[in-house]
């Protein structure tokens, strides 16, 4: 069975792209697939969180990955600083990377140029992290987004010169999972492409029903269609797009009717949009906050998905060892 891997980094919450554009794929392929499925908290701390957020951040992504649908009995669940295998692994690969390839990243020229007073080794290194996050497991697949792709490239030629240079084939060469009809972008609020974190224009599966209409009606449009079968602006289309996502298609047949006749009122369809919005994610929301008072619960999960993936990693690093040569006396 292939082997997928997927991880979040913890320091934001799920919000409806990577729930409709993924999670929602993961309840799906964990059944099909052997899923391993990570909290990556290391990748945090090159934003240098406090303990409490760290702590806070962990607990909250783990009760949305299990609010979601993901089954911690069918797949494999756990926070990244649980496996020290990574780190040690992450140890191992920085040998093979070279600084002028890192540089070159556009993920680290992003980062230096947003926080110029923080540009730490960790930045540099991140695509090593997560080289180690996919090879520790060996996995064949993993599903990445445009902004990450250049990183899993990078993971291949880590993988391949590893290969390369031991005379072997240990490491496969993952590559991008494709949920080809089944993928769904859903678009920002704030009227450009892609609902992210960073972004500030995104909702978010633990956010309140008021923070959500709040949200929606500040959404960005325009003063209106002027002319019959007009076509739709970018900030128009992306709030239709959402709106097919979650509302019924009579819904959405109705304000398109009403766009394209010039009768449209973007006052009741935020308020439609944010009505729905909050019915689809109403049980996820519920189920967060049962996960929130469990902490029994999700230290059986944690302690479940640690050792789960911690045989993996020790059989992997296990290999690594021997084909280095580090094998002790």
């Amino acid at each position: 069975m292939e082997i997928v891997l997927s991880g979040i980094r913890s320091t934001g919450n799920l919000h409806l792209g990577n729930y409709y554009g993924a999670v929602r794929n993961f309840v799906k392929m964990q059944h099909n697939y052997n899923c391993y499925f990570f909290i990556a908290d290391l990748h945090s701390l090159t934003t240098h969180p406090k303990p409490g957020d760290w702590k806070a951040n962990v607990k909250q992504i783990l009760c949305e990955y299990l609010a979601a649908g993901i089954d911690p009995e069918v797949a494999t669940i756990y926070v990244q600083s649980d496996i020290p295998e990574i780190a040690e692994l992450y140890l191992i690969l920085n040998m093979l990377a070279y600084k002028g390839e890192l540089e070159r990243t556009t993920s680290f020229k992003d980062k230096v140029r947003q926080n110029p007073d923080n540009v730490n080794a960790g930045l540099l290194t991140y695509p090593v992290l997560m080289a180690a996050d996919i090879l520790i497991h060996r996995a064949n697949k993993v599903p990445v987004g445009k902004d990450q792709e250049q990183h899993l490239e990078m993971t291949r030629n880590f993988a391949s010169r590893f290969n390369n240079m031991y005379g072997n084939d240990f490491f496969p060469l993952p590559t991008a999972f494709n949920f080809g009809s089944d993928l769904i972008k859903i678009p920002g609020l704030d009227g450009t492409g892609k609902m992210g974190k960073s972004d500030g224009n995104g909702i978010y599966l633990a956010d309140d029903a008021k923070t959500v209409e709040k949200k929606v009606m500040r959404a960005v449009t325009d003063s209106g269609p002027t002319h019959k079968g007009q076509k739709m602006p970018e900030p128009i289309r992306n709030i239709f797009t959402i709106l097919e996502v979650v509302s019924e298609p009579d819904v959405v047949k109705y304000f398109k009717e009403q766009y394209h006749e010039c009768t449209i009122r973007y006052g009741d369809l935020k308020k439609q949009l944010a009505k729905d919005i909050n019915l689809s994610i109403d049980p996820i929301r519920e189920r967060i906050k049962q996960y929130l008072s469990d902490d029994a619960y999700l230290r059986k999960v944690t302690k479940m998905g640690q050792e789960k993936a911690r045989e993996s990693a020790i059989k992997t690093l296990k290999g690594v060892r021997e084909i280095i040569g580090i094998t002790g006396f």
